[in-house]
């Protein structure tokens, strides 16, 4: 079974390799895998208020990576495997695929304009050797239709 990796977070570019992938996964019989990365906050001298603010941020992805894995179950009837991770995002990335070899593509967005994103441009560069798997880029300007229609 084909896995498809989505890292999810508010951006257009998340939404439209979400539609990917969920729209390949629905294709092939497969699967997609959504994961949702909470940064590593910056340290504060009060602990109570760092861990509230952590706290905040974790709740705020599981929310996120619930809601996008309830919208993709209703319009495809996929219903992903959801995972929420803490940390350096490049890491935690590589982490999870490490750790699921059953994942078969990681399924990225680029902005429509300016610099393609972080990920895109460490996984499309110098991080593109150490990816088990393909990665797929979905272009940041391609509409719904096309999406639908490339997929």
């Amino acid at each position: 079974m084909r896995v498809y990796l989505v890292i999810m977070d508010e951006t257009d570019e998340a939404s439209a390799a979400l539609r990917f992938a969920s729209r390949r996964a629905v294709r092939t019989g497969g699967q997609v895998h959504l994961l949702a990365i909470v940064p590593q906050q910056e340290f504060i001298a009060f602990g109570g208020l760092q861990a509230t603010i952590e706290e905040e941020a974790r709740t705020r992805a599981e929310v996120l990576v619930t809601s996008a894995a309830g919208s993709l179950a209703s319009e495809s009837g996929v219903m992903p495997v959801i995972a929420v991770s803490q940390g350096e995002t490049i890491k935690v990335v590589t982490d999870y695929i490490a750790q699921h070899p059953e994942v078969s593509a990681l399924v990225l967005g680029s902005a429509a304009n300016g610099a393609p994103g972080p990920l895109v441009t460490y996984f499309s560069a110098a991080g593109v050797g150490v990816l088990p798997c393909p990665l797929y880029i979905v272009p940041g300007g391609l509409s719904e239709e096309a999406i639908d229609r490339l997929s």
